[in-house]
């Protein structure tokens, strides 16, 4: 169970614990996780050790008369919409009411999370997030990152841990920029990967064709922190880590329909897709036509 999870069930005081996967980015412990609960109890949210670090979640529902305290004192209360984005800062014990049914899409975001990224943009560190605590706010950036997960909770066994994490990533980023101060245009002044890094990033990466490897493991391996290794991949390659290795599943796929006694499933497998609907609904997506269908042209 992930550090993430564990503070929601002690924050919220769940009865289940939610569903959760989980990332780091460097060194710093950026997590996401998914939480539900549909038939609360009437009662506050529990108290929680101070932490140096912010929870960002995106609501799926609207959450009418939200009453939300931080530092033992109440705030007026609120009615949240689906959609928006709530922050809360884990230094003031944040603390609401459950009187609605709730879920959210939540990030965990600790401060050494902001100085990697300040430190790798050769920027100011983050000193607050301007932000309205506990109150929700639209920010279409967010929720169109955060929808992007919601599938991939559902179906986790289709979705690789390098895309949880290029999302989470991509959002703390977005907080630092646009709710810390971080200029925009301090971000991304470095070249492409060296030789020797783009060789052992697609050596690791083709190894791992289910998407077990991390960007952690991978940034480690190229002697490079997460944001600077995502963004260098990205010159190199053209595309993000997550995306080359779906593209390198589709391209060694069309290599092994060209056998014909091998099953679809068995490519799906060999491929590193979940199963083989996961497997004709990528392949469909980047190819044009069913996996069976380009079979049967490549034979033509």
């Amino acid at each position: 169970m992930g550090a993430l999870s564990e503070r929601l069930v002690s924050l919220l005081g769940l009865q289940r614990r939610p569903a959760q996967l989980t990332g780091a980015l460097g060194k710093t412990g950026v997590m996401v996780a998914k939480i539900r609960e549909d038939s609360p109890q009437l009662e506050m949210t529990h108290e929680v050790p101070e932490d140096d670090a912010y929870i960002v979640g995106l609501i799926p529902r609207d959450y009418p008369d939200f009453c939300f305290w931080q530092d033992g004192r109440a705030a007026p209360a609120v009615s949240n919409r689906g959609g928006d984005t709530i922050f809360y800062d884990l230094r003031r014990n944040p603390r609401f009411l459950k009187n609605a049914p709730m879920g959210a899409v939540a990030f965990y975001f600790p401060r050494s999370a902001f100085d990697e990224i300040a430190d790798d943009a050769s920027a100011y560190r983050i000193e607050e997030l301007r932000a309205p605590n506990g109150q929700g706010l639209d920010d279409p950036v967010i929720r169109h990152l955060a929808c992007t997960l919601v599938g991939g909770f559902d179906r986790p066994q289709e979705v690789s841990h390098i895309f949880f994490e290029h999302v989470s990533f991509a959002v703390c980023a977005h907080v630092a920029q646009a709710y810390g101060g971080l200029r925009p245009n301090s971000m991304g002044r470095r070249g492409g990967l060296a030789a020797w890094q783009e060789r052992r990033a697609k050596e690791i990466l083709a190894a791992n064709l289910d998407g077990a490897v991390g960007l952690t493991e991978l940034a480690r391996e190229c002697r490079l922190s997460v944001s600077h290794f995502s963004r260098a991949f990205r010159k190199s390659m053209g595309v993000a880590p997550h995306r080359w290795l779906m593209n390198r599943r589709v391209e060694l796929a069309k290599d092994l329909l060209r056998d014909r006694e091998a099953s679809l499933s068995q490519v799906a497998l060999r491929c590193g897709f979940a199963d083989q609907s996961h497997f004709t609904r990528v392949f469909s997506r980047r190819a044009g036509v069913s996996p069976g269908a380009w079979r049967r042209g490549a034979a033509a």
